[in-house]
Formats: C-alpha cells, sequence, structure tokens
C-alpha cells in the first residue's frame, strides 16, 4: 500500500520556494533580463558555499579585452590592447625614414609612409579573417587551435615590423577608446578591501593592459596578470615578444605552467571565473585541490548563434551586458558576513 502525504509535500515545496526567494532577494541581479542560467539552484547552491567559505578561500580569475574591458560603446568597437597598438604614435622614427626612402607613396603632393598604413590594414584584414573562425560555434577548439596560433604569430610578427616605442605607449593608450565595464571601480576595490587576489590571464599584449588599468587607478597591490609581454631593446623599440605565446585557446597549459609560481592563489579553493570565450574556461585549471568555481561568461556578438553552447558551458551568461553588475553583486554577496557557521 502507498500512502501519499500532500501536506508534507507541499510544506516542503513551500519552504523551498521561499528560500530560493530569499536567495535570489539578496541578489537581485541575477534577476536581469540579460542573465541567463542553464541551473539557476546549482548556481545559488555554489555562491551560497562560497558565500559560508568567506573572502580568504576565494580567487578570482578574469579574462581582460572583452571581458574587464567593453566590447562596445555607443555602437562602436572598443578596442582591444592589441588594437591600441595601432597607433601611429608608436611607430618608431628610424622605421619610418627607412619607409620613407625605401617605399612611399604619393598623395595630393604628399608623400606618405608605408608603415602608417599598411601595418593596420594587414591587422585590421587579420581581424576580419580570423575574427569569425575564433567565435564560430560550428568549429571545435581543436579546429581553431593552429589557426589562433597562425594570427596571433602574424600580428606579433607585424608589431615587431612596426618597431613599436615604448616610451610612447602610456599616450596611446590615453588617446585610446579603450573603456573598462561599467562598474569596474567597484569590482577592483572590493577585492583589495577583501584581500582577494584577482589573476588577469590575456591573450592580449601585458604591457598595454598593464597601462589601460594603471591610467584608470586600478593597478592594485592583488592584481597578478599573465599575458604576452613585449621585449624591447636598450633604445626601447621592440624586438620580439617573451615566453610562450597565450593566445585564446591554450590558457590551461598556461594556466597550468604558472600556478606553482602565484604563490598569492594558493589556499583559495574557490573561484570566482569570469570570461567572454569558451576558452576562457580553462583559465582555472591551474587551481590545485578546488572546491567550488563559479564561470561567469559574457556573450558579446553573434548571440543567436552562439547562445546554446555558452549556456551549456558557463554556469551565467551575461548577454549583450557591458557592465559587471552581476560580478559586483555576487562578490557582494560572498565577502559578506552573514550567517557563516
Amino acid at each position: 500500500m502507498i500512502y501519499h502525504i500532500p501536506s508534507i509535500y507541499t510544506s516542503v515545496r513551500s519552504v523551498l520556494a521561499i528560500w530560493h526567494q530569499l536567495r535570489k532577494a539578496e541578489i537581485p541581479e541575477l534577476a536581469k533580463c540579460s542573465v541567463l542560467m542553464r541551473e539557476r539552484s546549482r548556481v545559488e547552491e555554489t555562491i551560497y558555499a562560497m558565500q559560508r567559505a568567506g573572502a580568504g578561500s576565494l580567487q578570482v580569475i578574469s579574462d581582460f579585452d572583452m571581458t574587464l574591458t567593453r566590447f562596445a560603446h555607443n555602437g562602436k568597437r572598443v578596442p582591444t590592447t592589441h588594437n591600441i597598438l595601432d597607433n601611429q604614435l608608436l611607430i618608431d622614427e628610424d622605421c619610418t625614414k627607412k619607409q620613407v626612402h625605401a617605399d612611399t607613396s604619393f598623395a595630393g603632393g604628399l608623400y606618405i609612409c608605408s608603415v602608417c598604413f599598411v601595418v593596420p590594414l594587414q591587422m585590421r584584414e587579420l581581424l576580419n579573417t580570423y575574427y569569425p573562425i575564433e567565435i564560430d560555434a560550428s568549429r571545435t577548439a581543436e579546429e581553431k587551435l593552429p589557426l589562433m596560433v597562425e594570427w596571433w604569430t602574424k600580428v606579433h610578427e607585424l608589431l615587431i615590423q612596426q618597431r613599436i616605442r615604448k616610451d610612447m605607449l602610456a599616450q596611446a593608450v590615453r588617446e585610446s577608446s579603450a573603456m573598462l565595464r561599467d562598474g569596474y571601480k567597484v569590482f577592483f576595490d572590493r577585492l583589495t578591501e577583501q584581500q582577494v587576489p584577482l589573476l588577469i590571464f590575456s591573450a592580449g599584449v601585458g604591457d598595454v593592459l598593464e597601462e589601460v588599468i594603471r591610467q584608470n587607478h586600478v593597478f592594485l597591490p592583488n592584481v597578478h596578470i599573465i599575458s604576452n609581454y613585449m621585449d624591447f631593446d636598450q633604445t626601447g623599440v621592440l624586438r620580439a615578444f617573451k615566453g610562450q605565446l597565450i593566445h585564446t585557446f591554450n590558457k590551461r597549459e598556461g594556466a597550468l605552467s604558472h600556478a606553482a609560481g602565484l604563490r598569492a592563489l594558493q589556499g583559495r579553493p574557490n573561484v570566482l571565473l569570469l570570461g567572454d570565450s569558451l576558452g576562457d574556461l580553462t583559465m582555472a585549471d591551474g587551481v590545485s585541490e578546488h572546491q567550488n568555481i563559479l564561470t561567469i561568461g559574457f556573450l558579446n556578438d553573434q548571440v543567436e548563434e552562439r547562445k546554446e553552447s555558452y549556456i551549456n558551458s558557463f554556469d551565467i551568461v551575461l548577454v549583450k551586458d557591458e557592465t559587471m553588475d552581476v560580478p559586483n553583486a555576487i562578490l557582494r554577496y560572498i565577502t559578506s558576513s552573514r550567517d557563516r557557521k
């Protein structure tokens, strides 16, 4: 004989529903129309577990371009760290002189240095060729990997050819339209106040990245950076890039190789991970004995084509959201001291 106990069953369901509503009320940003979640209950349980463990168990790992920076502003793309280098100010004077003597074109009575236009044009052509491949939902990461290596290698070769000047980097950043996401100051300040380390893991250009956050007054002691760094000669002219190439789809290798050296991240088993590419999901692979990882993906472009893969991969997906509202709300909750038992 089977006995049904509807009153108890209903009561339990009601308690659970109220509990979830209370949790949602504490992070109302999760109810924004731009927020997508495959398993809301699992997201809430993870956030709650991380909050109980406290700020001392937390680390944040984030991509930079199109994650901490905006994707677009007023309908126009915001430049990445590589794009910022696409600036005539940075071209070495000797390089310009050589180009003027070796390869000039006459236009309107003026001699125009080819390096001023050809290299930036080539970089844009590379972007137009390879970016659609990077975000193509029909291709696997394995298929994209060699093409990403090809793209990054060609761009770095062009930048070396341009003989970038180190002393002009700060001015180039100031004159660019680079923008961090709305709410970035709250994000960086909260992490600093709570002594939570932030690892920025970028396939961009580290020297430019540092200058962007420095000029926004958030290059703070708890910030650690893994990226592609330029190698300048004694005169301050770019001659090469240092170390292993980091691109969108090899961050796992970078995470594993750098993990041991980042002591500030050790003993922090809970990870809040932010990215805008499926390749960013491997950034936490170097975290040993992790307990909870909450992933947030910014879906900036080709929304309908990529929505399903992002929802199936990230815990939280933010669709065309140019703010840090959701990460800030989650951080505020995790680092609060309520009900820790």
